[in-house]
């Protein structure tokens, strides 16, 4: 979209959108304690309210798209953590929502500007700013690194659990390091699902597929540690 000769601000930058309407913004980050001290007649809640909503299709729809393989009770749960507060917390956190916000002098004191529902709410009332600023297209693409990196988080934390695992399993056992191999890969490239295979002392021990090589990778080994008793020609993992 083209924009005039305003330059962006560092929380524009950070957020990678640049207001056509900055009133929207300022709205987005005035509390109802700043507004109540200043005489202020609005502040972010009715945009928090929108921007909840907004949050909810954009994730629906990414995940919707992104895996053909859940069904809709795990797709709930995803995204249920992927827009969870703390989640929004962080992310407000990471694009340092708290030094922009206006609060009232009560608020500011009581540290409301690291306060995780304050945080939270806020991040969801920009995210309203953005879809009524320029639509739904541009509110997805300031939505979406959110989510990219909370399923990433998500997959470091079990791939660091099942793949730890059958490391340790394997050192046990005197064995080299699992080796997986990224065997295929479908899909547009906002989309792709990529398929991993585990291999173990030159045994294939299992496959997983996912939206990231991490998450693939976290399956496979999550299915050899259930299979590592049956390869063959291998000694069987020793009781504990």
């Amino acid at each position: 979209m083209a924009f005039g000769r305003r330059s962006a601000t560092p929380l524009e930058k950070r957020l990678g959108y640049r207001f056509k309407r900055q009133d929207l913004l300022e709205l987005a980050l005035t509390h109802r304690s700043f507004a109540n001290e200043q005489g202020v007649p609005e502040h972010y809640e009715r945009l928090e309210f929108l921007g909840d909503a907004v949050l909810g299709l954009v994730t629906a729809d990414w995940l919707y798209e992104r895996h053909p393989e859940l069904p809709e009770g795990e797709l709930s749960k995803l995204k249920a953590q992927l827009v969870s507060r703390t989640s929004l917390a962080n992310w407000a956190g990471r694009l340092e929502l708290g030094p922009e916000l206006k609060i009232g002098v009560g608020e500011e004191r009581s540290g409301g500007r690291t306060k995780a529902n304050l945080l939270a709410d806020s991040m969801e009332a920009v995210f309203g700013a953005v879809y009524l600023d320029d639509g739904i297209d541009s509110a997805r693409d300031v939505i979406l690194p959110m989510l990219e990196d909370g399923e990433e988080e998500k997959a470091r934390l079990l791939a660091t659990d099942s793949k730890t695992r059958l490391q340790e399993v394997t050192q046990a056992l005197g064995w080299s390091l699992p080796e997986y191999r990224v065997v295929g890969s479908a899909g547009p490239d906002h989309s792709k699902t990529f398929t991993v295979e585990c291999w173990l002392e030159g045994k294939f021990a299992g496959r997983g597929e996912g939206p990231s090589k991490k998450i693939a990778e976290q399956k496979a080994a999550s299915v050899s540690l259930g299979t590592l008793e049956h390869l063959p020609d291998l000694p069987a993992r020793p009781e504990k």
